[in-house]
This record gives structure tokens, C-alpha cells and sequence, in this order.
């Protein structure tokens, strides 16, 4: 991956902004460029290419470079290139719910598995969330994310399941801590 690559720092960071970098660039020098983390914050994870990407938890991120090839090997993709960066306060399933909300919201609605897929992924994150959800929904919002992949008329579909994969992924034990306890773990 050779030249640069514009990305958009957001989220807990001091200074958000535009940053063009050359592709290859180690994450901890594009954080370094938009003021580190806002004082008083650690990071926890980031969003490498904006929101229908995967997850990167904090220490993978740290040692990953800025290519396609660097955050493909972090499992994450560089999309868009709006780098969501999350301190160690976020509730990653109020990230998850925020998420699937959107997609529910945008879907266009035209074929059966993203119109009612993005629908349930809503639903059962925000059943998670709000303290009322099952181990059972746990395992349903994983099946209904796959039910999604591969089967939809445009991208759109797999953008809004590829999320869900990542925070289960890395943030499962938040997930299980809000069935269990009907709260937030942060």
C-alpha cells in the first residue's frame, strides 16, 4: 500500500480531525498526531474504517499499521477511513446498539434478509442493553448477523453484520455481564 491515506480521527481522542498519513503508518503514531487519548481516558478499542468494520481491541491496534494489509491481519478492514477510537469508559454494547440502529434506520428495505436481519440485530442489542436480554440472545444476535452475510442484494447487509462479529469477538464478556447482571460492566 504505497501514498497516503486521509483518515478521520473521532471518538475519545484530544484533537478529532483529518490526518493524511503515509499507508503504513503505525496507529500509535496517527493517535499521537490527533493529541493522544483525552486526558484521563485509556484506550480500550477503535473502529479502523468506519462503522460497519469490525472492532480492534486496544492492544492488537497498538502494534498495527495503517494499510490495508496491517488492519486486514488486526481483522478489520480500512473502509472509509473514519477511525472511530473508544476510551476504557465505553459500554461496547451501547457502541453495538448505536450501530445497529443506524443500519436498521438506512436499510432501504428492498430484500427480506438486511430489512428484517437489521431489525432483529436491533432489537436484540437493545434487549441486551436495557438489562432483559438472554444467554439465547446472545447466541441469536450472532445467527442472525450470519444469517445476514452473503444473502443480500448490495453490501449494506454485510455492513451491518460485520460489526456484531467483531464486539462478540473481542467484547463478549461485556455482552454476557449485561444478561447477567442487567447492567454495565464500565
Amino acid at each position: 500500500s504505497g501514498g497516503t491515506k486521509i483518515f478521520c480521527m473521532s471518538g475519545h481522542v484530544a484533537k478529532p480531525g483529518n490526518y493524511e498519513i503515509p499507508m503504513g503508518t503505525p496507529f500509535e503514531k496517527l493517535l499521537e498526531l490527533a493529541g493522544g487519548m483525552r486526558p484521563g481516558s485509556k484506550l480500550k478499542a477503535v473502529i479502523p474504517g468506519g462503522s460497519s468494520m469490525p472492532v480492534v481491541p486496544a492492544d492488537i491496534m497498538m502494534k498495527t499499521n495503517m494499510d490495508f494489509d496491517g488492519i486486514q491481519q488486526a481483522g478489520s478492514m480500512l473502509g472509509s477511513g473514519g477511525v472511530m477510537v473508544m476510551d476504557d469508559k465505553t459500554c461496547m454494547v451501547k457502541v453495538l446498539q448505536r450501530i445497529s440502529k443506524f443500519y436498521m434506520h438506512e436499510s432501504c428495505g428492498q430484500c427480506t434478509p438486511c430489512r428484517e436481519g437489521t431489525g432483529w440485530l436491533y432489537r436484540l442489542v437493545t434487549q441486551i442493553e436495557e438489562g432483559t436480554g438472554t444467554m439465547d440472545d446472545l447466541k441469536r444476535l450472532r445467527t442472525v448477523a450470519k444469517s445476514i452475510e452473503g444473502r443480500t442484494i448490495c453490501a449494506f447487509g454485510e455492513a451491518a453484520a460485520w460489526p456484531v462479529g467483531g464486539m462478540l469477538k473481542h467484547f463478549y464478556d461485556e455482552f454476557e455481564y449485561h444478561v447477567i447482571h442487567g447492567k454495565c460492566m464500565v
